[in-house]
């Protein structure tokens, strides 16, 4: 590949800005194989939307650490899952009343990691469990939403219905956690992220990580109706702040150079060009791959391009693989192409109704490709 011109994409961000998509905003491009792989950054718009924070309203820089929100579901607890896989600790197949020590409803006992992973166990979408949890003393939330997740009614027979569903990360999460006897932060920084130096730049509750304790921007997210203030450096997401921040679902943060090397690092193992001590190629190949269904584009935790209407556009080859977060952050990553693309913005700031990106990303994407 030539190097990227980015004039067609200073002129899209630019755009964007001015008519409100995102305040702003990063992206990051790797591409090539190792021995001429070129990589391209760039920022755009300030952190603060008018009206909100400091009258010196910083820029948007690549050092500003975004709130991923649901990046955290393949970069985390999917990549955990495959690791634990390895180790044989747990396999696909394996049905939710063996995966837990608590009393398991005989609706869900049949539920599978594999349906977890692909969004069809059956459970709901989402729920605002945090009204209930935040009643409650810090120590006993983690459990009493556990219950409240086994107690939830199932709006389809697992295997059944395709549905994207935050409670099935939820639980995913105290899977990893009973079966490490680690908190999943722990296990997520250690076991996945040390191998490969990324321990220090991606993590969850980034204001007591002493790497982004000092001297760090965060992208505000919303200005949160009952937290009454403009989120900033802490979890946008209601049920991961309930938890403390750490769940299956949501709560990780990172700088763009961070989830571009780490997105960078799939591609590389995908494609036989990098190992992890707990990762198999095999294993992600399978994750990164749709399951086959008419009705879903699901990997195991990795979403895939749709044929139609897709956020990755129409010009990523059906091999890639990635995902969206809620934030307005994404990646994806193109095996046939050797393109890692991600996209960190902060469109929630203020309000999570601005959905103006919902366009930009798809042509953003096609962009990108054209350009290289």
């Amino acid at each position: 590949m030539t190097s990227c011109p980015t004039d067609t994409l200073d002129t899209l961000f630019n755009v964007a800005i001015r008519q409100g998509v995102f305040p702003g905003g990063v992206f990051g491009i790797s591409y090539g194989p190792p021995a001429t792989r070129r990589t391209v950054i760039k920022a755009y718009g300030h952190l603060w939307a008018l009206g909100f924070g400091p009258p010196n309203n910083p820029v948007m820089t690549d050092q500003v650490v975004f709130d991923l929100a649901s990046l955290t579901k393949p970069l985390a607890t999917a990549l955990s899952l495959l690791c634990l896989k390895k180790q044989e600790i747990l396999r696909l197949n394996d049905q939710l009343s063996d995966l837990l020590e608590q009393a398991v409803p005989d609706d869900k006992k049949d539920i599978t990691l594999e349906q977890l992973l692909r969004h069809n166990s059956g459970l709901p979408a989402h729920r605002p469990y945090f009204k209930r949890l935040r009643s409650l003393p810090v120590e006993v939330r983690k459990k009493a939403l556990l219950t409240m997740l086994l107690a939830e009614p199932l709006e389809a027979c697992p295997g059944h219905a395709v549905v994207y569903s935050d409670l099935g990360f939820m639980l995913l999460g105290f899977i990893i956690e009973e079966k490490t006897k680690q908190p999943l932060n722990d296990f997520v920084a250690q076991r996945l992220y040390t191998p490969i130096g990324l321990a220090d730049e991606i993590s969850f509750n980034p204001i007591s990580t002493p790497v982004f304790s000092t001297n760090t921007f965060f992208a505000p997210t919303e200005l949160c109706p009952w937290r009454q203030k403009v989120l900033y450096g802490e979890v946008h997401d209601d049920n991961a702040y309930a938890l403390g921040g750490v769940a299956g679902h949501a709560g990780l943060f990172g700088r763009v150079q961070a989830v571009l090397a780490l997105s960078r690092f799939l591609l590389d193992l995908y494609n036989g060009q990098a190992e992890h001590p707990l990762l198999d190629r095999s294993d992600l190949r399978e994750a990164a791959r749709r399951s086959g269904r008419a009705d879903s584009t699901w990997g195991l935790g990795f979403d895939t391009p749709s044929a139609i209407g897709s956020s990755a556009g129409n010009l990523l080859s059906r091999l890639s693989f990635g995902h969206l977060g809620f934030t307005g952050t994404s990646f994806w990553c193109d095996p046939e192409r050797d393109l890692a693309i991600v996209l960190l913005t902060n469109r929630v700031h203020p309000s999570r109704d601005n959905t103006l990106l919902r366009e930009f990303r798809p042509c953003f994407h096609d962009t990108v490709v054209r350009a290289l």
